[in-house]
């Protein structure tokens, strides 16, 4: 395109503004030089190119790219709707007949639009903390150990075996790149006589304000009695909270449950009662008290019902079954078709943008016991908009959990061979002990046994390409013994580390932190 020289009123030039090329902006926080190594520091016109396909990625600029140590700076992407202008300056001088008078050059202004800008990326926030593989002598000079910890090239034997520090720094030190104001509040003037809540200041960080407390019933294994009835703090909460026909409902539905079945999950209880799960934390401590410990531990029991004194309370016991995966299980983690509770991977790092949805819960509503406004409160009706599926809980022979950790109580596990292996003892029971209840010893490594062999036909059977070997049903025998990770040898060793209440706290710790 030729450079408008066609000037307009006042001086103006009049330019013709093309369609293409659309351009990207890097507004680079530098002095300019050489455009190969700047290219280079934000990955190449490839990392450059990657991170512009994908909306959610911010611009990396590596001011040591050759570093594997060296922390970016990231830049935040904005639309935009600029145009690149290119601008030049001609002068010429004219021929000068008289020494002595001053002639000025002819100034003639080319400007020409090479592209629309539609995207800018801007570098606002600050660099993070940089860790360098440097060593420091006993004389305080500083040595560089890049040529010792970075293989660079194919490298013998005692390369390895050297003995040097590890250098194995976090992929990022702070999880922020924009400075933000604290806004501390001042220290609040009480009355005469204030009392501050009675709070454990043990590791106690950064709380605003007391937790609400809901006013559970707490019982360990070894405790001689268990409750009969609620706290008096728990009744009037709950009253407090029940103020309308439908709380009424939900508290009838629960206590009928219990009657029918003294112990349960709270899994178990949001299956079968629609109930907003703030009230649900008001209500279980009301009807029932919670068991830290022992074969019946994360489980809330009946007020009076000890299970401690019923053989046939076994059903009842818990049961923390976790899927195996390895590659000696024949499938890694990556193949699992179940998902994990938690992940590494929902870590964000700053060099995501990672918008959060509104969620918005209106006093109205919790008042009422339904859901959330909106279409995701829509989509279920009132009575069962807060019920989950029933295999958060019940495990069923063919299905595979829906998380790769689960707590089942021995009722819930709706198989014939595994209904076998609990009642294997009926009726002679004689002792009830805090690791297997009123089951025989090592049930409940059985169970998961059985239960680790069915989940691997599951997936056997989904994914044939992970099972290449196959083998006959006695080498199935003593894969499922080499699966279960013991031996008899193994088993007396475990019996003999057990400790009472080393169970599964993960769970526990979620909901106990609720009522505490």
């Amino acid at each position: 395109m030729a450079a408008a020289r066609q000037r307009g009123p006042r001086g103006s030039a009049v330019l013709e503004l093309p369609r293409k090329p659309r351009l990207v902006c890097v507004e680079y926080p530098g002095l300019v030089r050489d455009v190969g190594a700047m290219l280079r520091t934000l990955g190449g016109e490839q990392g450059v190119s990657r991170i512009y396909a994908d909306p959610a990625k911010r611009l990396e600029l590596y001011f040591r790219p050759k570093d594997p140590y060296c922390h970016p700076v990231c830049a935040n992407r904005f639309p935009t709707s600029t145009m690149l202008l290119r601008v030049r300056r001609r002068s010429r001088k004219k021929q000068q007949l008289d020494p002595e008078e001053q002639i000025q050059p002819e100034v003639q202004f080319e400007m020409e639009i090479l592209g629309i800008v539609t995207t800018v990326y801007k570098f606002q926030g600050m660099s993070d903390f940089q860790y360098l593989a440097m060593h420091s002598g006993p004389d305080g000079k500083q040595t560089s150990m890049y040529d010792k910890v970075l293989m660079l090239k194919p490298e013998k034997e005692e390369f390895f075996n050297k003995d040097l520090p590890l250098y194995i720094p976090p992929p990022i030190f702070s999880r922020l790149d924009t400075p933000v104001d604290y806004f501390y509040r001042p220290d609040i003037q009480h009355r005469e006589g204030y009392n501050n809540p009675q709070v454990s200041g043990e590791n106690l960080i950064g709380l605003s304000r007391a937790r609400r407390p809901h006013n559970a019933i707490f019982v360990n294994f070894d405790d001689e009695e268990v409750p009969t009835k609620p706290l008096d703090a728990a009744v009037q909460n709950w009253k407090k909270v029940c103020t309308n026909p439908v709380d009424k409902k939900v508290e009838e539905e629960l206590r009928k449950l219990f009657e029918v079945r003294p112990v349960w999950s709270r899994n178990a209880v949001k299956a079968n009662i629609s109930v907003h799960p703030d009230k649900l934390k008001v209500l279980l401590p009301y009807l029932a008290y919670y068991m830290l410990t022992g074969p019946w531990r994360s489980l809330w029991v009946r007020f009076g019902y000890d299970p401690r004194k019923h053989p046939e309370a076994k059903i009842y016991q818990v049961l923390d079954f976790r899927i195996r995966c390895g590659m000696k299980y024949g499938y890694a983690a990556t193949d699992m078709p179940v998902k994990a509770k938690r992940s590494t991977y929902n870590y964000s790092l700053p060099i995501t943008v990672k918008k959060q949805g509104s969620h918005t819960v209106s006093v109205h509503d919790l008042k009422q016991g339904l859901g959330s406004a909106g279409t995701s409160g829509a989509k279920k009706p009132p009575s069962s908009r807060y019920k989950l599926k029933e295999s958060v809980y019940i495990f069923r022979e063919g299905a595979l959990p829906p998380y790769r950790q689960m707590f089942y109580q021995l009722c819930d596990l709706n198989v014939e061979s595994l209904q076998k292996i609990i009642h294997r003892n009926d009726g002679t029971e004689s002792e009830c002990t805090e690791r297997d209840g009123w089951c025989l010893a090592k049930t409940s490594d059985d169970l998961r046994d059985s239960m680790s062999l069915m989940i691997k036909q599951i997936i056997r059977s989904t994914r044939p390409a992970l099972f290449s070997n196959t083998t006959s049903s006695e080498d199935g025998k003593e894969q499922l013994a080499y699966e279960s990770g013991e031996d008899e040898d193994d088993e007396e060793e475990e019996e003999e580390d057990f400790k009472p209440s080393d169970g599964s706290e993960n769970e526990m710790e979620t909901e106990i932190l609720d009522y505490v």
